[in-house]
């Protein structure tokens, strides 16, 4: 975010100097995306994911851990299967030398590496929260903040 900012920054002097920069807006939503990639493990860890805590505080205990086993392994499939894509796509750019059709021209590859590892990442936390909930734990936090309806 730091990243995105300071380029939105440079952007903001430069013009008022009349200096043309290119790509500084791609290269804005780069970092931008990548902060949101990377961010996907931890939000999850802090349990800042959307759940339906409506649904699952009205089950019983061992309905609930039912659905909490079939949430995790549905999350931890899917989250597997961006994985799997996301850094296919990486080497696809690689392979293929794609670039940014944007004014900045740059290998796509780059920018979209930082959504790979965050894609990674995300997996990892969910089997990551798997083995903790088979151990008896809870890998995502869960407070009142969660509860709470807006």
């Amino acid at each position: 975010m730091v990243a995105a900012f300071l380029t939105i920054l440079l952007g903001v002097v430069a013009r008022e100097v009349h200096w043309d920069i290119v790509g500084l807006d791609a290269y804005a939503g780069y970092a931008i995306a990548c902060a949101l990639f990377l961010a996907l493990p931890g939000t999850l860890k802090r349990g800042e994911h959307i759940r339906v805590t409506l649904l699952l505080d009205r089950l019983s205990p061992r309905l609930r851990a039912g659905v909490e086993w079939v949430c995790l392994f549905l999350g931890f499939g899917m989250a597997l299967m961006l994985a799997w894509y996301a850094s296919r796509m990486v080497w696809l750019s690689w392979t293929t030398h794609d670039i940014s059709p944007a004014a900045d021209a740059s290998p796509l590859w780059i920018p979209q590496l930082g959504m790979a590892l965050g894609c990674v990442g995300f997996a990892l936390s969910f089997a990551h929260a798997l083995v903790l909930h088979a151990r008896g734990g809870n890998f995502i936090a869960v407070g009142a903040e969660a509860a709470r309806t807006e």
